[in-house]
C-alpha cells in the first residue's frame, strides 16, 4: 500500500530497511547462543541475588525437562503468573525450550480474569508464585489446568531467600492462605533434572506466546504470536539500537526490567533482547514501590536501558530524593505502553540528561512498530517511524490511505504482526486486511517525512455536536495545570451535544478548584473540547504497567 515509504530516507546509517531471519528457526536458538556465549556473564539480578547465564540455561533446561515428564500434547499451553523474579524468565524459557507455547498472565489478575484467561487459552499447567496462589484457590475446584507449580518468592535466591522469604509472609504478610493440590518449582526442577532433557524441533511457524491484550477496550483476548513474529521484533529492534550501542565499548549492557514482563513491552524490549545481547536484566519486582525503587537505581549507576511508561517517569520525578539518583551510563530511555506527556518527558530529560524517546506497538504486534531514533535531542511528542520491515499506513473507516497530516486509523504490516487472535477467525478477519494490514484502533497522523503521531484510541474519541475530540490532547493541556497530578478525559452521553467532555483528576495541591480548572481550560482550548464537569479522585484506575484505564472511569 504505502509504495513511497518516506521514513526510509531517515534511517540512521547501518539500520537495514528490510529484516533477515534467515539463520534462526526460533526464539529458543536465538537464545541459546547466548547461553553459549556468555556463560560467566551476570544474567539476571534480583534482591540483589545474581545469577548467571550459565545457571539460567541449567534451570530453564531443568524446567523444559520436567515439563517433558508431563505427557502434554504438542502445542500446550502453560500459564505463568510472575512479577519480575527469576522464576518468570526460568519458567518462560522452560516452556519454549520444551516446545510449548506461554501464556503470560498479568499477576494483579483477579479470580474472574484468571479463570478467563486459563478458559480461554484452554493452558494445561499454571506457575505461579505463592503470593497470588489464593487468587487461584478461588477457581481451583473447577479443574481448570492439570497441574499447578507453586513458586516461593526467595526460591531462586539462594540464602538469602530464606530471609526473603520469612519477611514476605511472616512479617509483610505478602502471602495469605491457600491450599490445593500443587508441586513446588525446586522439585519440578530436581526431577527435571535428574529426567534429562529432549531438544524439540521447533520451527517459525510454531506458537511461542499466546499474548493476551490488555482488555483496555473489552474482552481480553489472546493474540497468536509465532516464533517468527518475536524472532523478527528482537531483531528490529536490536538493529534499530545498533547505531547507538556501536562505538560505546562497554563490556555488557544492562537493561532496568521494571515494567512486568507478563506484558509484551517489557517482554520484547527488555527480556528477550537484554538476553540476545547477553546483557545483564535488573529486575524489579515491585516498580509501584516507588521508594524502594529509587533505592535500587541509586545502587545501579550502570544502568544503560531504561524502558518505562509515562505513570513511572511520572512518579519518579515528583518525589523529591529522585534528585538525587545518578545515572550517569544511561544511553536509552524508552517510552511506550501509553502516551508519553510533554511535561513529564520534558523534566525526566532535565533529571537524567537523557531525553525519552518514545516509541509504539501493541500485543498484536510483538509490540514494536514506531520508535523514534536513540540519538533524539529532546523529546518529539512523536513515536517516531516504522521499524526495519515494516509497513504502516493511515487508512479512513472506508480503508482508503488518507493524505499526508490526516488522521486516520494507524494500520500496520510486517513480521512482527501476529497470526490472528486465539480460537477468534471472526474477530481475525475483522481486525486483519486481506492484504495483511493489522488495523489498531488507534488514531494517528504521519507526516512527509514518515514520522508518525499518536491522536487517540479511535474508541475513546468523543464527538461532540458532531466535533472530534481526543481524549489525549484534553489531558496534555490538564497536566500542564499547577497542581494537577494526573487526569484523565471520558465522554458523557448528552441530550442536545450527543456527547460532553468530563475530566477526572488527581490533585497535587488540596486547595485546587473545580473553577480553577474550568477558568484554565477556557484560556487553553475551543468551547466543544472543554471539559463541562471535573471530578476529583484520590487516584486513576490503572492496569499493571500503569496504564490509566479509561472505562473503569466510564463506569
Amino acid at each position: 500500500m504505502n509504495s513511497q515509504k518516506p521514513w526510509l530516507k531517515n534511517y540512521l546509517e547501518g539500520v537495514p530497511h528490510e529484516m533477515d531471519l534467515a539463520g534462526h528457526s526460533s526464539i529458543v536458538e536465538l537464545l541459546e547462543e547466548s547461553f553459549k556465549k556468555y556463560p560467566d556473564r551476570i544474567a539476571l539480578e534480583s534482591m540483589g541475588h545474581k545469577i548467571r547465564y550459565r545457571q539460567l540455561d541449567i534451570l530453564s533446561q531443568d524446567f523444559a525437562a520436567y515439563l517433558q515428564t508431563l505427557g502434554l500434547e504438542a502445542g500446550s499451553r502453560i500459564a505463568i503468573m510472575f512479577p519480575n523474579v527469576p522464576q518468570y524468565i526460568i519458567a518462560m524459557l522452560g516452556t519454549l525450550r520444551a516446545g510449548f507455547a506461554v501464556v503470560n498472565i498479568n499477576p494483579l489478575y483477579t479470580a474472574r480474569e484468571l479463570e478467563h484467561q486459563l478458559r480461554d487459552s484452554g493452558a494445561t499447567i499454571l506457575v505461579i508464585l505463592e503470593n497470588f496462589a489464593h487468587v487461584y484457590q478461588e477457581i481451583a475446584n473447577q479443574a481448570l489446568v492439570k497441574k499447578v507449580i507453586v513458586s516461593s518468592l526467595g526460591e531462586t535466591l539462594g540464602p538469602k531467600g530464606v530471609i526473603i522469604n520469612l519477611v514476605a509472609r511472616h512479617i509483610k504478610k505478602l502471602v495469605r492462605q491457600w491450599s490445593f493440590p500443587c508441586i513446588k518449582l525446586n522439585q519440578a526442577l530436581k526431577i527435571g533434572s535428574g529426567h534429562g532433557f529432549s531438544k524439540p524441533n521447533l520451527g517459525l511457524e510454531d506458537i511461542a506466546f499466546l499474548q493476551y491484550t490488555g482488555g483496555t477496550t473489552g474482552i481480553s483476548k489472546g493474540a497468536v504470536l509465532l516464533h517468527r513474529n518475536i524472532l523478527a521484533n528482537i531483531i528490529q529492534i536490536e538493529s534499530w539500537l545498533e547505531p547507538a550501542l556501536q562505538h560505546r565499548h562497554l563490556q555488557q549492557l544492562v537493561f532496568l526490567c521494571a515494567l512486568p514482563m507478563t506484558h509484551i513491552f517489557a517482554l520484547t524490549a527488555c527480556g528477550l533482547l537484554g538476553m540476545r545481547k547477553g546483557a545483564k536484566l535488573i529486575l524489579v519486582a515491585n516498580p509501584r514501590d516507588i521508594t524502594g525503587f529509587i533505592k535500587l537505581l541509586m545502587k545501579h549507576p550502570d544502568i544503560n536501558i531504561f524502558p518505562g511508561v509515562n505513570t513511572l517517569f511520572h512518579a519518579l520525578i515528583h518525589r523529591p530524593e529522585f534528585k538525587a539518583v545518578k545515572l550517569p551510563n544511561l544511553l536509552v530511555t524508552i517510552g511506550g505502553g501509553m502516551a508519553v506527556q510533554k511535561k513529564t518527558a520534558d523534566l525526566w530529560h532535565k533529571l537524567t540528561g537523557v531525553p525519552i524517546a518514545q516509541g509504539y506497538g501493541l500485543s498484536e504486534t510483538s509490540p514494536v512498530v514506531c520508535v523514534n531514533t536513540p540519538f533524539i535531542k529532546e523529546f518529539t511528542g512523536s513515536i517516531g517511524m516504522p521499524v526495519p520491515s515494516t509497513d504502516v499506513v493511515i487508512l479512513d473507516d472506508d480503508g482508503v490511505e488518507v493524505p499526508f497530516g490526516t488522521p486516520g486509523e494507524i494500520c500496520i504490516k510486517g513480521p512482527q504482526v501476529m497470526a490472528g487472535y486465539w480460537n477468534r477467525p471472526e474477530e481475525t478477519g475483522q481486525f486483519i486486511t486481506p492484504e495483511g494490514y493489522f488495523k489498531s484502533g488507534d488514531i494517528g497522523i504521519m507526516n512527509s517525512e514518515g514520522y508518525v503521531q499518536i491522536v487517540d484510541r479511535k474508541k475513546d474519541m468523543i464527538v461532540v455536536a458532531g466535533f472530534k475530540v481526543f481524549p489525549n490532547e484534553i489531558e496534555e493541556v490538564i497536566s500542564l495545570m499547577p497542581g494537577v497530578r494526573e487526569c484523565a478525559v471520558i465522554g458523557l452521553p448528552h441530550r442536545k451535544l450527543g456527547e460532553i467532555v468530563k475530566a477526572y483528576i488527581v490533585k497535587d495541591k488540596t486547595d485546587l478548584t473545580e473553577a480553577q480548572v474550568i477558568q484554565f481550560c477556557k484560556e487553553q482550548l475551543p468551547s466543544y473540547k472543554r471539559p463541562r464537569k471535573i471530578a476529583f479522585i484520590d487516584e486513576m484506575p490503572k492496569s499493571n504497567v500503569g496504564k490509566i484505564v479509561r472505562r473503569h472511569l466510564r463506569g
